[in-house]
């Protein structure tokens, strides 16, 4: 194996402990099929997003999420879909329902009222789900 396959190798299994720290449902991941998912997304930008962009010693994956639910709450409405992904996914990796109300109460400022108001309602929706889950 050359260095370039050793260091290709690596970053996918870096991307894949990512994944299954963000969501353990995803231990059996596979990116070689996301290509028939997102066929429009290069190669290299699947590689970035889920291998090298990301190193073992920087963020774990609970503030990872909480970035990322930010980024969405700011976006507003265009974002609703990944919003609820992304709050379940921060339960996940450990964020209780109040850091994850501050995070986008924090947004108020940068997203406006609207954006943080929805962005609570689908993040409180997602609550409610797995307390129906839990019971």
């Amino acid at each position: 194996m050359n260095d370039f396959s050793k260091l290709y190798a690596q970053m996918m299994e870096q991307g894949q402990e990512m994944l299954r720290n963000f969501n353990p449902a995803l231990e059996t991941f596979k990116p070689q099929g996301f290509d028939k998912m997102l066929p429009t997304m290069p190669k290299d930008m699947m590689d970035m997003m889920f291998g090298n962009a990301f190193n073992k010693d920087g963020l774990d994956a609970k503030t990872r999420m909480l970035i990322t639910l930010a980024g969405l709450t700011v976006l507003g409405a265009q974002a609703e879909p990944q919003i609820k992904l992304t709050v379940r996914h921060a339960l996940e990796a450990g964020a209780t329902e109040k850091e994850i109300a501050e995070v986008i109460y924090q947004m108020s400022m940068l997203g406006g009222l609207p954006a943080m108001t929805r962005a609570l309602e689908l993040a409180q929706a997602v609550f409610d789900d797995n307390e129906e889950g839990d019971a």
